[in-house]
């Protein structure tokens, strides 16, 4: 059974944590209780803003992160998933630090576009200013054939970040306007779908009309890697 379990390392933000456990269990094919996965949830929302880390405004969060997948492996787990995007700029120092496996988000949001049906070509990529500085997405995903495009400078000052504090500071319903106006306009710049990559952005997305192209939600990409990983 202790292979079985999850770590989720999580608190970044702890909306998005919750959110990722309910998804979790929503998408896993369970008809009883001792069907689910089994999962220690380490929700730590002191971890150090990630993105003022990287645009080095910021303390280092590698300690607090080592801090909580210590924590995971003494809870036994088998595997570890960051619902965080942004998080995931520290992932290579997070694997080295421990035996565990880490799903890696980018990986699971290339396999989401598949399971879409979503061919090579240009995609949206949405995410904090850090996040797509440290090119997390375009450079992980070029080698599956998919150019992605980004939102311009204005957009992410005037729509994407305050969106994402607003999240954050669980004023959800208000994100809405703003995160899809920048998702229309990636649309209208020829992205033939565009991925919500800040565990933030598909929380305020969900709480308006669906949009009409497709869009990949990084939470529930991130689950279905999961279950994909206790299942096999």
């Amino acid at each position: 059974m202790g292979e079985r379990v999850l770590g989720v390392l999580g608190g970044m933000g702890p909306l998005a944590s919750a959110q990722f456990m309910l998804r979790l269990t929503l998408l896993t094919p369970a008809g009883r209780d001792q069907e689910h996965i089994p999962t220690v949830l380490w929700s730590d929302p002191r971890v150090p803003d990630r993105t003022a880390a990287r645009l080095g405004r910021g303390e280092d969060p590698l300690p607090v992160l080592l801090r909580g997948l210590r924590g995971l492996e003494a809870a036994g787990c088998g595997a570890i998933a960051i619902p965080c995007n942004t998080a995931h700029g520290w992932y290579e120092a997070m694997q080295a630090a421990t035996r565990l496996p880490i799903l890696h988000i980018v990986d699971a949001a290339a396999a989401e576009l598949r399971r879409q049906g979503v061919a090579p070509g240009r995609i949206g990529v949405m995410g904090t200013a850090a996040t797509l500085a440290m090119r997390l997405y375009q450079d992980r995903l070029a080698g599956a054939g998919w150019d992605c495009i980004l939102p311009e400078e204005a957009e992410m000052a005037r729509l994407v970040t305050p969106s994402i504090a607003a999240v954050k500071a669980n004023r959800v319903a208000e994100a809405y306007p703003p995160l899809a106006e920048a998702a229309r306009a990636l649309a209208a710049r020829g992205a033939r779908a565009v991925v919500l990559g800040c565990t933030e952005i598909p929380l305020g997305i969900a709480a308006g009309p669906a949009l009409p192209f497709p869009v990949v939600d990084t939470i529930d990409a991130l689950a279905r890697a999961a279950i994909g990983w206790a299942k096999a």
